[in-house]
């Protein structure tokens, strides 16, 4: 063979080998792994080896590791041929040895279905490798980036710490055809730790983007001030991210606009730090980068935005130190930064003069009560709705906020904010939470130890609303969404008692509130700075069709001509046909 094998996951697999520089290779035969052994033998780049015994295969593989101190592959079929691996594999376990264990199988569908040679490796003893991947056949883009990331990650964990064995099954489907001649250029992930020589980043636009975040240290909201300052870069945050230093910007307001196509959206390397994001118009919507650096104490691969190049296994403040130090200017430039203040600043003014033509909603009271929230107070959000409507609108600087966004779940939001307010009588902790959410964690508000410090915002529509937002699916299916997907109907309906005496029978204080005026008349109590005599909650009746009136108001505050036509081409042909016209469009 003169080339290399059509299967995709085989090019892929072998091209990251060469990036990494996994040259030592030893093979044993078989038809499974035939197709990546025909195409590792026609690339000079490898040194390969025979061996017919797969135990005495991983043993070699353990001398040719220690002797040169560089990663060795092995290659074996089906069967029982991997087994075999497994005391040499062991072995490389307990010395740490850099040893690549590549499985050759046909489909994992294939597995229990009596199919000669087919047998199940998907699980491995826990000290014969310190990562076990299963690659996808490749047949589309999503499969692609799949292969891609595990690969990379199997291969960065042979060195990563003192290093160790690794596993990787491949599935073949015996492609006879060896017409490739080039192997296709794949992203190639490194990893950094604190003492490694690290990339350049002068001359490059620079954004960070914070996910939920443990509370912030004086010293590390410096650093970010001060790389800020340095790199002409901006933090990108929402209602988790717990950060208030000087160059925030709430960019859900900015990110969410459909019909607005801006140079803010896009930078070269886009800094992730934190955990999940609830932010899904910048985190997953219009944000654009070149590529993607992530800095975490666990150094593990988090490929949220699929750009993911450098992974730093370091605290925080050990990465934004080093390039403070390395920054070819001291000087402030902030020019990003006040592009991004104007634009939110304009689109907020927009908001302000249309907002009594918004409809009673989630996201017209987050306008009303966020601003407000009293000084060094806490908000608990629940998940999507109620996240999603206050991270347009931003909160006084010194009020904490956190969201479920870990799990992600519908269930707990209501029991962590009474979790989180038995720490601290003096303080206030405002829960925000949609209807289904409430009734799941009903059984929280009866816990006995409730304080007088607790404001639940319960924002009752009677429906899963979310699932019937404009942009959403489900608002396709119209009514047939609501009985089973919206389930719609439950929980007396919008009873306007059953919560009221619920409430009151367990000592909140109840205020509820049907349009804006009522609601005007009653925040007023619901913000009081005083801890008052009792709990207090707050239900406002809000319809359906007005909360996704009211985020498609929010999402089109601006446009421009291209953004426009992006949407028209969306609604039209679909995302794909967007994402080729943004192609076309160099975007």
């Amino acid at each position: 063979m003169k080339f290399y094998s059509d299967e995709k996951n085989i090019q892929i697999l072998i091209s990251l080998l060469k990036a990494h520089g996994v040259k030592f290779v030893i093979a044993s035969p078989g038809n499974t792994n035939l197709t990546l052994v025909a195409s590792l033998q026609q690339d000079v780049f490898f040194t390969i080896y025979s061996a017919v015994d797969e135990r005495s295969a991983a043993y070699m593989a353990c001398g040719i590791a220690e002797e040169t101190g560089n990663p060795v592959m092995l290659s074996c079929t089906g069967a029982t041929a991997s087994r075999n691996y497994m005391s040499g594999l062991t072995e490389a376990y307990y010395r740490k040895l850099p040893v690549l264990a590549v499985t050759s199988s046909r489909s994992n569908g294939e597995i229990g279905q009596m199919i000669p040679q087919v047998i199940d490796r998907r699980m491995l003893p826990n000290d014969i490798a310190r990562l076990s991947v299963q690659l996808p056949i490749v047949k589309d883009a999503q499969d692609e980036w799949e292969c891609n990331l595990k690969v990379n990650q199997a291969l960065l964990e042979l060195s990563r710490g003192e290093g160790g064995p690794v596993h990787i099954n491949i599935p073949t489907t015996y492609c006879p055809t060896y017409n490739t001649k080039e192997l296709p250029r794949q992203r190639v992930i490194n990893r950094f730790y604190p003492h490694d020589k690290m990339p350049q980043l002068d001359g490059k636009k620079v954004a960070i983007f914070v996910g939920s975040h443990k509370d912030w240290s004086p010293d590390l909201a410096l650093l970010v001030d001060s790389f800020c300052e340095r790199y002409n870069s901006i933090v990108v945050c929402d209602h988790t991210s717990g950060y208030h230093g000087k160059y925030r910007v709430q960019y859900s307001l900015i990110g969410g606009q459909e019909q607005i196509v801006t140079t803010l959206n896009q930078v070269d390397v886009l800094i992730h730090i934190g955990q999940i994001s609830g932010d899904y118009f910048s985190s997953i919507g219009k944000f654009a980068m070149s590529e993607v650096w992530r800095i975490c104490a666990d150094g593990e691969l988090h490929d949220t935005f699929r750009k993911l190049r450098y992974v730093f296994e370091m605290k925080e403040e050990q990465f934004f130190v080093h390039y403070n130090r390395l920054a070819q200017s001291n000087a402030s430039n902030t020019g990003y930064y006040k592009e991004c203040r104007k634009k939110y600043n304009a689109l907020y003014n927009n908001w302000n003069s249309i907002e009594n033509k918004v409809p009673f909603s989630n996201i017209w009271a987050a306008s009303q009560l966020a601003g407000s929230i009293p000084q060094h107070s806490e908000v608990h959000f629940s998940i999507l709705s109620s996240l999603r409507s206050w991270n347009f609108f931003e909160l006084p600087e010194t009020v904490k906020s956190y969201c479920n966004v870990g799990g992600f779940g519908i269930d707990g939001c209501m029991s962590s904010t009474v979790g989180a307010s038995l720490i601290d009588p003096q303080k206030l902790y405002f829960g925000i939470i949609g209807d289904l959410a409430f009734f799941y964690d009903l059984n929280s508000l009866g816990n006995r130890h409730i304080s007088n410090n607790l404001r639940i915002l319960l924002v009752n529509n009677g429906i899963g609303a979310e699932f019937k937002l404009y942009c959403y699916p489900g608002a396709r299916l119209e009514d047939d969404c609501s009985p089973y997907i919206a389930a719609q109907g439950h929980f007396g309906n919008k009873s306007h008692k059953l919560v009221k005496h619920y409430a009151q029978d367990l000592g909140f204080e109840y205020l509820c509130a049907s349009n804006k005026d009522e609601f005007n008349n009653a925040s007023k109590h619901f913000l009081n700075p005083e801890i008052t005599d009792h709990p207090i909650l707050l239900e406002i009746f809000t319809k359906d069709e007005d909360e996704s009136t009211a985020l498609e108001i929010i999402r089109n505050l601006d446009s421009n001509a291209l953004g426009m036509l992006k949407k028209i081409a969306k609604g039209i042909f679909g995302d794909n046909t967007k994402q080729t016209i943004r192609r076309i469009l160099g975007q």
